[in-house]
Formats: C-alpha cells, structure tokens, sequence
C-alpha cells in the first residue's frame, strides 16, 4: 500500500467524521512520527512531509557522510563513496537524505501505522466533540431514545452523539418509548476514559428557563427578563420575571390568553404547576408575590440573616405552606428569604372551656370551669383577655389557680 492509498483509506472516515483536510494531514504526520518511534526508538533522524494538495506523503531518513569504512551505523551514517554516486559534490560531514517509501517498512509496521492512525483519528473526534458540546452546556438538545436501562436512558441525536439521562434526572412521571424523542438540556461533559460522557437533565430549573425561552418571543428578544427560575420537578415551579418597559405586562406575556402560552411548558414538563410572578426589588413585596394569592396580614423582614416573618390567618396556613411543603419552600427559593409563618389568631380560634376539663396534668379540673361559667367566661380567650385581678374579684378562685388556668390555656393556643 503506498502512501496515497493510505490516505485514501480514511477518506470515508474524514466525510462521516466531518474531519478537515488539513487535520487528517496532521494526523497521518503524528501518527508516522509514532511509527518511526516504535520502529526505531527515536524519529530525530527523520523528516515527515505531507502534502494536503496532492494527498500523499514522504518520509525522509537523514545520515551524516562519513568517510569509506568509518560508518559505525548503516541507518544513520551513509560512506563518502556511496553518496558519491547519488550526487559527486557530497563531502564528508554533508548531511545526506534520503527517501523512505512506506512498503520498505513493512506489512506489520502498515498495519500498525493504519492502528495508529485509527486510535488518533478517534481521539480527534473525541475532542472535537468535546468542545462542540462543552459550548452547549446550559443548551436544549433533542435526542431519540435508544436505550433504556434502570439508572439512566441513552439518547442519540440525528448525528448518532450519545446523551446519557440519568434516572435523578428525570421528572418523576417520565416514562420513555424507544424510539421517542425527547428534550433535555446539556448539564456536563466530562471525559469518561477517553470519551465524552454528555449528561443531560429534564430537572434543571435552566431546562424550565429555556423552554420558556422557546415558547415566548418576548424572553427570546429581551423584552422580558426571566429573574429568577425555581422548581420541585413534576410538581410545581415559580419563576419571577420582568420587563425593561413599563407599559409590557411581563407576567401577561408569559402566560398569555387563557395559559396558552405557557401550556407547552406544561405538557413538556409533565403538567407541572408554573407560577408567574413579577419581580419586585423590595423585600417585602417579593416574599408576598412568592407565596402567591394569599391573605398576609404582616410581614417582618431581616435582611441581615435572610429571614422573613410572615403573619397569616389560621384558615390560610395551608394555602401558605401548600402540599408537602411545595409553597413555602419555592416562595423562599424565589425570593431568597427563609420564610417562616406566623399564625395569627382570631375568635375562630377561641376554644371552649370544656375542652380542657380532666384530672390530668394540662387539664383544668371541672369545678374550676364550673366557678368560670358562673361569671359567663365560657372560653379560654375570654379568660386571657382579662387580667388576673379583674378575675379575682369576679371569682372566688385563689390568684395562684388563676395563674395556673392561663398558663394552661395560653400553651394551648399557642400550639
């Protein structure tokens, strides 16, 4: 096989691969340096030259002219006579070229050669994709389920690139078909031995950010800024946003008529629950746009540790909190504030005083209830409304009784 024919060899691989001409070039030239290594320990007394215009190659050994019957090394040293019938102008000390035709080295070392060149091939195409897909890290790709297996799902895209999708990437309820197309974003790349390992995820809050980028022109031009995005995968998301022009209704846009906007963003994400709210610079305003359409009476921000305390009727505690803790914990996510919920009571709260009755430690005993009623003090809040001095003087109790009741009833509220 001669130089050309080797080269020609790869041609296949330079079109599916996408390889230039002139990085196959480099290639075949490390690859022949790489050879002559193995061959013959070193490649310093060699000259490698390839020629992307003609698509071929030349190796060159390079001796040193020495005089008849001193040459210690036939493979680095040529004898003045010798030379002398190449070309007759060759002195001693010349330095002398000549060209090695790759038969000459061999079938075994062709055949290592065309080893070499593979593997480096294939390390140029693994760096190559490296870099294309270290770029689109934060990017949505598409990719066809290939594979699915406990842990993860493989996924190929039209350029036969592999995608892994982990299991802890997956929203809860994606359930895959071979065969199926699916959108993740690119979350890293790593070098997995000497391939590429491309992980994606369907659970980054970036996968929610870009879909909505996908979705609503206005985000994709910069009319409206995504501040902030949040998500508990599959079940609910809040995202925060804004507009440069105060005429643009940013959280309208987003939704638009009837949600049919953001009912794309929905489906992809497996009918997750999306919030829009906008975003406020004051603290305050921000944690009560966060907890959504709730009756808040009172907010007590500290800024210096993060805290926002917020006050709220009883009956909407659990509007406030939300299943399984989603509400509160993405409000504080959004606004970046630790929020906790104060329940504020109201006369719905008041319990009667019979509820206490009992002989045990906690209870009041029902003839103390009974000297209460006498008076029409029937509940705890009406005992606690009162000081203790006005309680005396309306009851034959003793203050030390008195004091005890309101430590009984005031736990009790509180909890």
């Amino acid at each position: 096989m001669d130089g050309l024919a080797l080269i020609e060899a790869f041609g296949d691989f330079k079109e599916d691969k996408n390889i230039s001409k002139i990085d196959l070039m480099a290639i075949i030239e490390d690859s022949l340096k790489t050879l002559l290594r193995k061959r013959f320990d070193s490649d310093d007394h060699f000259d490698v030259i390839v020629n992307p215009d003609k698509g071929d190659f030349q190796i060159f050994l390079n001796k040193k002219i020495v005089a008849d019957e001193m040459s210690e090394d036939d493979d680095l040293e040529i004898e003045i006579s010798e030379a002398k019938k190449i070309d007759p102008t060759f002195e001693i000390d010349d330095d002398f070229s000549v060209e090695i035709p790759i038969e000459q080295l061999g079938r075994r070392s062709i055949l290592t050669l065309k080893q070499i060149l593979a593997t480096k091939l294939q390390e140029h195409n693994n760096a190559v994709l490296y870099e294309q897909f270290k770029d689109k890290i934060g990017e949505i790709v598409v990719g066809e389920v290939h594979h699915i297996r406990h842990k993860h799902v493989i996924l190929l895209d039209d350029e036969e690139n592999e995608f892994i999708l982990p299991k802890e990437n997956q929203i809860p309820s994606d359930f895959f078909k071979k065969g199926e197309s699916i959108r993740a974003i690119v979350e890293s790349v790593d070098f997995k031995g000497s391939k590429p390992q491309i992980i994606v995820s369907r659970t980054a809050p970036k996968f929610l950010e870009k879909l909505l980028e996908m979705e609503i022109p206005e985000i994709q031009d910069g009319t409206i800024i995504l501040k902030k995005v949040v998500r508990i995968p599959g079940e609910k998301a809040k995202i925060a946003v804004d507009a440069y022009d105060d005429r643009i209704d940013p959280v309208g846009a987003c939704v638009g008529v009837k949600g049919s906007r953001i009912h794309g963003v929905v489906r992809e994400l497996k009918n997750e629950n999306i919030d829009v709210i906008q975003w406020s610079k004051n603290p305050e305003i921000m944690v009560k746009r966060a907890l959504g359409n709730i009756t808040i009476n009172k907010i007590e921000i500290n800024e210096e540790t993060n805290y926002a305390l917020v006050y709220t009727p009883v009956e909407e505690i659990s509007r406030v909190i939300g299943k399984q803790g989603q509400n509160i914990r993405l409000a504080s996510w959004l606004s970046g504030y630790d929020i906790d919920v104060y329940r504020e009571a109201s006369e719905d709260d008041d319990v009667e005083l019979r509820e206490f009755a009992g002989t045990e430690e906690g209870d009041i005993e029902q003839w103390i209830i009974d000297e209460f009623r006498k008076v029409g003090l029937n509940t705890a809040k009406s005992i606690l409304d009162k000081e203790t001095e006005a309680l005396l003087g309306l009851t034959d109790l003793e203050e030390e009784t008195i004091t005890e009741v309101k430590r009984i009833l005031k736990e009790e509220l509180e909890d």
